[in-house]
């Protein structure tokens, strides 16, 4: 979870759980081994919850269950996926709360109220609109040196191994990759000031987010066709390698010259690959009914 998620959420269970119920009254609130222990506790249990809600939500709702007849979609994957991801989660936590804590202790750019901020409402606004760039720029960067061949084989090769990924591939992968790909989320608040519940509000978008770039919906509206990095570029992500590295838009990778437009637009995607194998079958099953029809007349002849 994020900075500002931990902030108000370690607020809100010191005051309803932990102080009456679980630390002895000698821990005061602000004692350090007791924010690490909760936040690293908070940190697994919210995790969890956002990846199985909203990945369950996409799951069954969004994901087109037709592409788990894909040729390249892996025997028991979806079990696979989350088998992954349950194994990685508490690992990538480790580093992640020793940046939490940073924030918790007050170290970053974090604000409570509006009026803490030196441009009032618009320095809020401004602030969820360069955070996406400045978060989408990092990622991409980050993403594409995972690929260099000495880091992908180590770090990233295991994300890779969904070539047709679910809902539940987004957050299957190699604990040094998964906190790598998350460090520009927190990072940012130590660079730019930026309200505690906005900061929330964007946490929430950013898994959402990363979680529909693998659900299998390939559908972008016309008008941001060009513009947003949806699901059917991340598909071909996986598909073909070297492209569409990017994390909400299609910026950073067309001044990489690492854009490709998707295949599924063009009648070459996943969904095309199965209409294709499914005509290939009825075509050998006519044939095979014509076979047999040539036989069985050649059999009355004699």
């Amino acid at each position: 979870m994020s900075g500002t998620t931990m902030d108000l959420v370690l607020a809100w269970a010191d005051s309803s759980i932990l102080t009456p119920y679980v630390y002895p009254a000698t821990w005061p609130e602000d004692y350090p081994v007791r924010q690490l222990l909760s936040l690293f506790v908070i940190t697994n249990l919210g995790a969890l919850v956002i990846y199985l809600l909203f990945g369950s939500l996409s799951y069954f709702f969004i994901f087109d269950h037709s592409l788990k007849k894909h040729p390249q979609f892996l025997e028991n994957q979806v079990q696979r996926e989350i088998k992954h991801t349950l194994k990685s989660l508490p690992w990538i936590s480790v580093p992640t709360v020793a940046i939490f804590f940073a924030e918790v202790r007050g170290y970053s750019k974090l604000y409570d109220n509006i009026e803490d901020s030196p441009y009032g409402w618009f320095g809020v606004i401004f602030s969820m609109l360069s955070f996406l760039f400045f978060t989408d720029m990092c990622i991409y960067w980050i993403h594409r040196f995972l690929h260099h061949k000495f880091f992908y084989k180590r770090f990233h090769k295991p994300h890779h191994a969904w070539k047709i990924p679910t809902p539940f591939a987004s957050h299957a992968f190699h604990p040094v990759d998964g906190f790598l790909q998350s460090t520009p989320y927190h990072i940012y608040p130590f660079f730019f000031p930026l309200h505690k519940v906005t900061y929330l509000g964007l946490y929430i978008f950013v898994n959402i987010w990363t979680i529909s770039i693998h659900d299998g919906d390939y559908r972008v509206p016309f008008l941001l066709k060009e513009i947003i990095n949806g699901s059917a570029h991340h598909t071909d992500h996986h598909l073909y390698f070297d492209y569409n590295y990017g994390q909400y838009f299609t910026l950073w990778d067309r001044i990489g010259g690492s854009y490709k437009n998707p295949s599924s637009f063009e009648g070459k995607g996943p969904h095309d690959c199965l209409k294709k194998l499914k005509e290939s079958e009825l075509n050998n099953l006519r044939n095979g009914h014509g076979e047999e029809k040539i036989l069985g007349d050649n059999f009355k002849n004699k």
